[in-house]
């Protein structure tokens, strides 16, 4: 079934599973004879009570004398006169609280997912079908972009009655609601590049906390990244909101034009998760990490032994960045050269009473060395963050050499 279905259509057309099934109605001979009889009592009492359709009728009875023939006489018939023909008049409506609405007032979310439960309907007929012959059935359904017109709670409500389907579904979806939704053992990720690889996390490796982990942190917050072309991961609020701008800067394209996804994960020991389903889905990836090694926080040691359980083939240089050896990534910025930078963010995101109080302060912050502005900077990353990372772009220098480390490796495999 393909992503242009529609229930309006489904209606007219005999091909359609809805009009298979219509084509298949049948009635016993006494019930034609009933029904029929009852359209034709609805039919005289439509035209008897209605004066436009009884002086139609009146009117046309003159084609007797115009036509050399043995008319029987004129009808009109609002309803259908032949049980039959039933079907070619079928319309389907939905209802609200307060009146229903035909399907051609609904829109294209709507008749798209009635389509597909048209489909559902289908194979239940088969089924039924199958077992009163006492034959073996299982249907192998492909269905294209099941998510179409539909919300997000809409998506993931119609993937739970599509599974609910007999037989096997081949399912092919942009949507990270509906991926969201299927079992991790049930997805197949295709990547293109000089070739097209096919990805599955084997379920049979991981232990239910490791499956629950990737489930949770993974794909219930990050579902988007089953798309992305490379992912770039790290620990920090500064990196995630300053990555992006160097990027747009460093390639002249914004990440999402490139296919580009920068995840924070939360912490630098929540790397592995994120790891294990990246290589699963064989979507490139990269680390940009800090490289603090103190006894109590390790943080260089700990990415090193998460990356040696996610399984990758690679070696280590070819996917991680480290900073320099003690560094996280604002002490980076400032032992790079940019402390003017900085300076000139923190005067920018400043509040001022008067000039005076600005002149003031804008002095203070000059004088401030490399562990005040990391005290300042590192209290309020997410404020400061993007004014540093604007900063260094309009300054002449250029981006610090960890990011463009990393952005040759990215380059690398975009083949830019």
């Amino acid at each position: 079934m393909d992503a242009q279905r529609d229930i309006l259509e489904d209606t007219k057309l005999r091909s359609s599973y809805l009009g298979k099934m219509l084509s298949k109605i049948k009635y016993s001979e006494e019930d034609i004879k009933d029904i029929e009889e009852q359209i034709k009592s609805l039919n005289e009492k439509a035209v008897s009570g209605s004066d436009i359709l009884s002086n139609i009728k009146t009117t046309l009875k003159g084609l007797d004398t115009a036509m050399d023939t043995r008319s029987e006489g004129i009808e009109i018939t609002p309803f259908t006169k032949k049980i039959r023909d039933l079907n070619k008049g079928l319309t389907i409506y939905y209802s609200d609280q307060k009146e229903p609405f035909s399907m051609e007032y609904h829109g294209m979310g709507t008749r798209s997912w009635s389509s597909l439960l048209t489909l559902k309907a289908f194979i239940s007929l088969l089924s039924i079908n199958a077992e009163k012959e006492q034959s073996v059935f299982f249907p192998i359904l492909a269905i294209e972009e099941p998510e179409a017109h539909l919300h997000p709670n809409a998506q993931k409500k119609l993937y739970g009655q599509m599974d609910a389907i007999a037989g096997q579904k081949i399912i092919s979806t942009h949507s990270p609601y509906i991926a969201a939704a299927a079992k991790l053992g049930q997805i197949r990720n295709f990547y293109k590049d000089e070739t097209v690889t096919c990805g599955k996390i084997e379920i049979g490796s991981l232990t239910d906390e490791e499956i629950r982990k990737i489930n949770r942190q993974v794909i219930n917050t990050r579902g988007e990244i089953f798309f992305s072309k490379v992912i770039v991961f790290f620990e920090g609020e500064t990196e995630e909101q300053a990555l992006p701008i160097f990027a747009h800067k460093h390639f002249n394209k914004t990440p999402v034009e490139m296919g580009l996804d920068f995840v924070g994960v939360g912490g630098y020991g929540n790397y592995l998760p994120f790891l294990r389903f990246a290589e699963a889905l064989k979507i490139p990836w990269f680390i940009f990490s800090d490289a603090e090694n103190e006894p109590e926080k390790n943080v260089k040691a700990s990415v090193q032994s998460q990356f040696l359980k996610c399984g990758s083939e690679k070696n280590e240089s070819d996917c991680i960045v480290f900073l320099d050896e003690g560094n996280d990534f604002e002490r980076q910025l400032i032992s790079d050269g940019f402390s003017d930078e900085i300076k000139q963010a923190i005067v920018g995101q400043g509040i001022y009473h008067n000039d005076n109080h600005k002149q003031a302060k804008v002095q203070e912050i000059k004088t401030y060395d490399g562990d005040k502005l990391y005290e300042v900077i590192t209290g309020r990353k997410t404020q400061f963050s993007p004014a540093i990372a604007e900063q260094i772009i309009k300054s002449d220098k250029d981006l610090p050499p960890k990011v463009i480390d990393l952005f040759s490796k990215i380059a690398a495999i975009l083949k830019m």
